[in-house]
């Protein structure tokens, strides 16, 4: 499930003023949903983004949000091709 950093309830970031959204708003993962597309665990996420080998963003409360895009252009790099 992808939703826009913005439309997520409770969220630190703003949501656009005067109701229009800008067309090209990033998306961002939260780190439950980046350990699902790249199958490990989300202390794995975590650890990762601390070594500084996935992107983020802090939110003023201080949790880690991912890019959606960069994080799916990474897992498609990472999958496995079946060897013939």
């Amino acid at each position: 499930m992808t939703i826009g950093f913005a439309a997520r309830k409770g969220c630190a970031v703003a949501a656009q003023p005067s109701g229009k959204a800008a067309p090209d708003t990033p998306s961002y993962l939260y780190t439950a949903e980046v350990a699902d597309i790249l199958h490990v665990s989300p202390k794995t996420v975590s650890r990762w983004a601390k070594e500084g080998k996935l992107p983020f963003l802090k939110t003023l409360g201080g949790h880690r949000r991912y890019p959606a895009a960069e994080i799916r252009q990474l897992a498609a790099e990472l999958q496995v091709q079946p060897t013939v």
